[in-house]
């Protein structure tokens, strides 16, 4: 099976024709006719995920954050972005990025988050989802229940004993996500990263937030799209392997 068929296979599941403007998901690196040996699931491309993704004999990389987001006009390994590039085109490494598709794609990765939360009558279009709890509990609780759910650091900010029966959240950066969290008549909303004057914002309105890191909110759902591309290739008695990846993409200590 080549990497152009990869890629068929991820279109289906999240379209990439429906990604956002300014994204850059695709086939970003490779050659779309070459046989694949094995794929590599990874947050981020990485020198540590090459290396990965070479000594599992992968030679396709599938990310959710691509490469490339500003034009460039040349590839050198003088600058972190053309090291890589430059490095696995020399090992024969492709890469796919499914992005802003896989946010918004039914068992993306906002609907495998709000899975994660055990959230249920989830809706919400785009970016954004938003369900209810199993039952109403403190914010402190929740914060504790997410940590272990989502193996984070799970930031509180607001009123520990804070009742949340609703939760909105949107993963990664999505902080911006919290109007409509706050128009959806939720208690709190949950974010990978929220900037203070939003956290600020959403405390004026009552709402309750849970900064979650990036890597958490959205790992678990490019792993679930690995799982639909293994679930495909088996339906086609394929046996190219999948990894996902033990590396994290970035992993910065928290400053107090």
């Amino acid at each position: 099976m080549t990497a152009r068929q990869i890629y068929d296979i991820i279109d289906a599941v999240a379209p990439f024709e429906t990604q956002s403007e300014f994204d850059n998901s695709g086939f970003l690196v490779g050659s779309p006719s070459r046989e694949v040996s094995g794929v590599l699931f990874a947050l981020d491309v990485t020198e540590s995920v090459i290396d990965e993704a070479l000594a599992v004999g992968a030679n396709l990389i599938v990310t959710h954050h691509p490469l490339m987001f500003s034009p460039r006009k040349s590839i050198t390994d003088e600058d972190y972005e053309g090291r890589l590039v430059s490095r696995m085109l020399e090992n024969g490494i492709s890469m796919i990025a499914a992005h802003t598709n896989l946010d918004q794609a039914p068992g993306g990765i906002n609907d495998t988050l709000a899975a994660l939360c055990c959230l249920a009558d989830v809706s919400g279009e785009g970016f954004f989802r938003c369900g209810f709890l199993p039952e109403p509990m403190p914010a402190a609780e929740l914060a504790a229940f997410l940590s272990d759910s989502l193996q984070a650091t799970v930031r509180l900010m607001g009123p520990e004993d804070a009742l949340v029966r609703k939760l909105g959240l949107c993963s990664g950066g999505g902080s911006d996500e919290w109007v409509q969290a706050a128009d959806a008549g939720c208690d709190a909303f949950l974010s990978g990263e929220i900037k203070h004057h939003r956290a600020l914002a959403m405390a004026d309105r009552g709402i309750v937030a849970f900064e979650c890191g990036h890597y958490a909110t959205e790992t678990p759902g490019l792993f679930a799209l690995a799982e639909a591309l293994q679930n495909a290739l088996n339906e086609i008695e394929c046996t190219i392997r999948v990894f996902k990846s033990a590396v994290p993409a970035y992993c910065f200590p928290l400053q107090p």
